[in-house]
């Protein structure tokens, strides 16, 4: 049997992380200023990390949900407290599409409606629901294709407004990436997010806050949809939850009630998984990795606006996205052929930083220097 070929793939194997480093088995270095997708949080092999997941794993590594799970009940209250959502509720799933899937899903229960307002460059997930509310028909198979979706413009207050003014009775949720990650780093605007909490109040439609990749402290807070000061009824969550251990989780406001068998899942919140989460929420409490986030962002945000060659520099905290112009096209080739620094990408022409919220100054200092050098040789060698 060989592998089902779906992802393009570097001529790279990895085979040991510490920290913001990573080294392939030719005992070469990297730097991480990826984190696989946004979901290394907390640093590579972090001490605290290890020892939680390691020792978890020889006492129980998984029974089901039809048990009682303490670690459960440890990981909803270190989660409300270091959110500062203590009234919410935890369901716990397995990946982010999960997430959005079974977010979705609870609003249509909620409400008893259909429909649901997405946005343009969004990306939910690829399972069947999440899928049909990303903006990408590359991967929307014939069978995710639904009626229930509407697209709108991302940022634009006017067609939110209207749209609700239109179908606001027909409307179950709206979902959202206050810092859309696949779509380019794009930051919602604080009226655009306000506009969204004011009309699913206005027309009780249930609003959910996609912080798969923005959440976790990403952004210097913990949700970035809270950065505009409003408050989501769902927020969404993977990615960075587990620092590399795949768990999944939405937190759900008091007045969206539960019922026996509405929502379920196999692997959700097993032993192991919740091990991880509460490791990852130690860390992030106990190193104040929220407020080094805002710190380290804003440091590598403003060093990236003095380089001449890029473009756009935007995003929060510890998201951060800039584009580049033709010239410099293979400018994230040679960050990583050349200088061996992992980054992201998004089309056209953007490159996105989603490095661990603990990375050093100097891993910072080290990034922006080879950056610099880099963009020099391939002005240097492809002059506009």
């Amino acid at each position: 049997m060989k592998l089902f070929d779906v992802y393009p793939i570097n001529d790279i194997t990895i085979e040991k992380g510490l920290g913001s480093h990573v080294w392939d088995n030719h005992g070469q270095r990297y730097l991480d200023m990826y984190g696989g997708h946004a979901v290394i949080s907390i640093g590579h092999s972090h001490p605290h990390y290890v020892a939680t997941v390691s020792g978890q794993l020889a006492t129980l590594g998984f029974y089901s949900n039809s048990i009682k799970i303490p670690l459960q009940e440890q990981l909803a209250q270190k989660l409300g407290a270091v959110s500062g959502k203590t009234n919410y509720q935890l369901f716990l799933c397995n990946s982010g599409a999960e997430a959005n899937e079974n977010a979705l899903k609870l609003a249509s229960f909620h409400t008893g409606r259909k429909k649901v307002i997405a946005f343009s460059r969004s990306f939910h997930g690829r399972t069947s629901l999440a899928v049909a509310a990303t903006d990408n028909n590359s991967i929307l198979a014939p069978v995710n294709e639904t009626d229930h979706i509407i697209f709108l413009p991302f940022n634009d207050v006017a067609a939110l407004t209207d749209c609700f003014k239109q179908q606001g009775n027909e409307i179950a949720a709206v979902i959202v990436e206050a810092i859309q990650g696949v779509g380019g780093i794009n930051v919602a605007s604080s009226d655009f997010i306000q506009c969204i909490r004011q009309m699913c109040t206005q027309y009780a439609a249930v609003c959910i806050a996609d912080e798969v990749q923005c959440g976790y402290g990403r952004s210097g807070d913990f949700y970035a949809f809270d950065r505009s000061g409003e408050t989501a009824d769902i927020y969404t969550m993977a990615k960075g939850m587990g620092n590399g251990f795949p768990v999944g989780g939405i937190a759900i406001a008091p007045h969206i009630l539960p019922r026996h068998g509405m929502l379920g899942t196999t692997f959700g919140g097993n032993h192991l998984a919740c091990a991880a989460a509460i490791a990852v929420l130690d860390v992030i409490a106990s190193e104040d990795l929220l407020s080094h986030a805002k710190e380290m962002g804003g440091y590598i945000i403003d060093s990236l606006m003095k380089i001449p060659g890029i473009l756009n520099v935007r995003g929060a905290g510890l998201m951060i996205g800039f584009d580049v112009p033709a010239e410099l096209k293979e400018l994230r080739k040679a960050l990583l052929n050349r200088k061996f620094i992992f980054t992201g990408e998004a089309k056209p022409n953007t490159v996105r930083l989603l490095p661990a919220l603990n990375i050093s100054k100097a891993d910072a200092d080290e990034f922006l220097t080879a950056l610099k050098a880099t963009i020099s040789e391939l002005t240097t060698t492809n002059p506009g």
